[in-house]
């Protein structure tokens, strides 16, 4: 059944747009990316989960502030980024009253969005 949101559908859009551009950018190929969404009753999770090659845990502190931007190893070519996406993408859920939030381990990223239900 349809799920009530009152959500800024272009600030979303934007939001997980910049999720999915880095996640691409940074999985190596022939790696994936896995995007899944579910409501619990209460929130609307939304996951996008990408193959290696993972961030640092230094990389993984400062991943969401303005201007950063990762690991140069992991940078290809003229696919440099500004560094805003990620902060642009936080301000979004925060200004939705949600979170977003970002686990890595070695050969995966997992980004979490929480967004509640009215």
């Amino acid at each position: 059944p349809p799920i009530p949101v009152h959500w800024d559908f272009g600030r979303i859009e934007q939001l997980v747009s910049n999720l999915l551009t880095n996640s691409l950018r940074y999985t190596n190929a022939p790696g994936t990316v896995v995007v899944d969404w579910r409501c619990d009753g209460r929130d609307v999770v939304i996951t996008v989960d990408d193959s290696a090659p993972g961030l640092s845990p230094a990389d993984l502190k400062e991943l969401f502030e303005p201007l950063f931007r990762g690991d140069r190893a992991r940078q290809r070519g003229d696919q440099h980024g500004s560094g805003l996406g990620l902060s642009i993408a936080r301000s979004i859920a925060q200004a939705h009253q949600g979170t977003i939030d970002c686990d890595s381990q070695p050969g995966r990223t997992d980004f979490c969005l929480t967004i509640p239900l009215p």
